[in-house]
Parts: C-alpha cells; structure tokens; sequence
C-alpha cells in the first residue's frame, strides 16, 4: 500500500501535479471590527447618513460607468457608492 502511493507521489511530481504554487502572500488586517464599531461607512448607507457621520470628504470623485459609481475620500478611509448608496468602503494605507 505504501508503495503504491510512493509511486503516485512520484508520477504526480514528474508530472508537475500536486507541487505547490508560488504566490505572493497578501496579508490583510481584520477589519470587520471598524464596521461593527461604527469606524466605517457600512454598505447600503445613503450619502447624507455618510456625511453626517462623518462630515464631508476630503475629496469627491465624480461618478464614473454604468452603473455610476463615484467616491469619497477621507483620511482614514475611501467610501465607493452606487448611486446614492454605499457600495464598500475600505481602509486606506499610506
């Protein structure tokens, strides 16, 4: 029995099966926390409830597409609507 998956083992690495994969790792902090503390727009927000949680933006993006999509940039964060309503909204790094 061993054997057999000896020989497996081996007809799957000359055949370039079940060898991993080289990929970058892509680490990403846990950011469910800042939208269940109320740190972040939450999807399906309208664009006057984002204002006045969190006032102005630091710059509007003009929609764009179709659907139109625009976005607001504050310091912390860039919201992504569609329409008038929150589309995602994701930390920024710097």
């Amino acid at each position: 029995m061993l054997r057999w998956h000896l020989i497996a083992l081996l007809i799957m690495s000359l055949a370039g099966v079940g060898t991993p994969a080289l990929a970058d790792r892509l680490l990403m902090d846990d950011l469910r926390s800042d939208y269940r503390d109320g740190n972040m727009p939450r999807n399906g927000e309208t664009m006057q409830q984002v204002e006045r949680r969190f006032g102005s933006p630091e710059d509007r993006i003009p929609a764009v597409g179709d659907p139109p999509i625009s976005r607001w940039i504050y310091g912390e964060f860039t919201v992504y609507f569609e329409h008038e309503r929150v589309l995602h909204a994701v930390r920024r790094r710097e």
